[in-house]
């Protein structure tokens, strides 16, 4: 069998074993076993010996360090009640708009996405702040859920990002560049987001009722509250890339 043959027999084995639900790492530790093997004439020794070493190379990488401490890094913001105050700052000055709530919402999870690196934590925490508001001023359902998902993905775009750090260190690419490189698509992603939700309460006005209006001294008091978000992601992004830390350090 050739290599590629291989891979998708590979991918086919590993698809009916979550199927049975096996667990993932297993399913690929099988997968990727047999796979080996079979590229190398069924030689158990080989594979002992790859599993020897490849194990803890992959789990005592010093760059992969970074991802628990991204993931700790949000949590801490969390907790912090920085994520709520990012949505408080977004619909403080789009709130009244027409599908504004939404639009903060979009904004708020690309805030979060830059003290995160996860799209699963940054949907998962910023559901939890915003639908309970979107919900009591009357947005359907489907904007507010279809929103919040949408705008998730914004957490792996936005650096600091886990996937980003996981293809430098397979590709041995710069991490700091990778962030660098991904602001400009992530925020033009967060702006896509918000043109389709102004689209929709266009069609459905219903779809997005706009609220109260916030004065400028809300306005002001949101924006101090978020003051520290823009700190950790200058401290991260600006850090990394002068050269001041590596992303661990950052």
């Amino acid at each position: 069998m050739s290599g590629m043959a291989i891979g998708l027999s590979i991918f086919a084995g590993l698809l009916v074993l979550l199927a049975l639900r096996i667990h993932v790492g297993i399913g690929m530790l099988i997968g990727g076993s047999v796979g080996f093997m079979a590229m190398n004439d069924w030689d158990s020794s080989a594979l002992l010996f790859t599993l020897n070493h490849l194990a803890y190379a992959r789990l005592s990488n010093y760059d992969l360090a970074v991802i628990p401490l991204f993931m700790l890094m949000g949590q801490f913001a969390t907790h912090g009640g920085l994520s709520k105050a990012l949505f408080r700052f977004a619909a403080a000055f789009m709130g009244h708009w027409k599908g504004g709530l939404a639009m903060a919402s979009t904004g708020a999870c690309a805030g979060f996405g830059a003290i995160c690196g996860s799209s699963l934590a940054t949907a998962a925490t910023m559901a939890q702040v915003a639908l309970p508001e979107l919900k009591a001023h009357g947005y359907s359902g489907r904007l507010s859920t279809g929103t919040l998902a949408a705008a998730g993905t914004l957490g792996i775009m936005i650096p600091p990002s886990v996937p980003l750090v996981i293809y430098a260190v397979l590709t041995q690419e710069s991490i700091g560049k990778l962030f660098m490189a991904a602001v400009v698509p992530g925020l033009i992603a967060m702006t896509g987001y918000m043109l389709v939700i102004k689209l929709i309460v266009t069609l459905d006005p219903k779809a997005g009722p706009a609220s109260a209006k916030h004065s400028w001294a809300e306005r002001l008091t949101a924006t101090l509250a978020v003051l520290p978000v823009m700190g950790v992601f200058a401290v991260v992004i600006v850090g990394i890339y002068g050269g001041w830390a590596n992303p661990t350090e950052a």
